[in-house]
């Protein structure tokens, strides 16, 4: 089960690195698509697909397998050890298959960032003042309160006739 989960982050890994390297460029998937077909079904110049790169999930799916079959053929070919089990290969396809799509993910961000960067940087000011002013008006309001209940037991209280004597005065006693 170690092994499998150290595959799986390996794949990960893999999976970033390979969609990486394909939007930079893809000249392996443009040899292969000069060598399996016509010159007329052959992609155009400005296109920047490759096999993981802008690839919807089943060729991407394909491809990843093919790519760790014939792997997986070269080290049971190599190492005399059986490393290479079923479990091993659907965690590396999986994991390269997720690392993909988090490649992706992060790319995608990172373009939508960079083109409301602006906007963003307004927002984040925006936000910053208010949450200033804000806080400033829960400073003053405390202040406030303290002064008014300060006031309130500061204020001496002048020598008034009671009840009683109020009433005496005015003849209803």
């Amino acid at each position: 089960m170690t092994l499998e989960i150290i595959f799986f982050v390996a794949a990960i890994l893999l999976g970033i690195v390979l969609y990486w390297r394909e939007s930079k460029g893809n000249k392996v998937y443009r040899f292969f698509n000069k060598l399996m077909n016509s010159k007329e079904l052959q992609m155009k110049d400005t296109d920047i697909k490759g096999f993981i790169y802008q690839q919807s999930f089943l060729p991407r799916l394909v491809f990843i397998s093919v790519l760790f079959l014939v792997g997986i053929l070269v080290i049971r070919f190599i190492l005399p050890v059986s490393i290479a089990t079923i479990s091993i290969f659907t965690s590396m396809i999986v994991g390269t298959l997720i690392g993909t799509y988090v490649a992706g993910f992060v790319f995608k961000s990172a373009e939508v960032i960079d083109e409301h960067s602006d906007s963003l940087e307004n927002i984040v000011q925006d936000t910053i003042e208010k949450g200033k002013d804000f806080i400033e008006d829960l400073k003053s309001d405390k202040k406030e309160v303290k002064e008014e209940v300060k006031k309130t037991e500061e204020a001496p209280k002048k020598e008034e006739k009671s009840a009683r004597d109020r009433l005496k005065d005015k003849g209803y006693l």
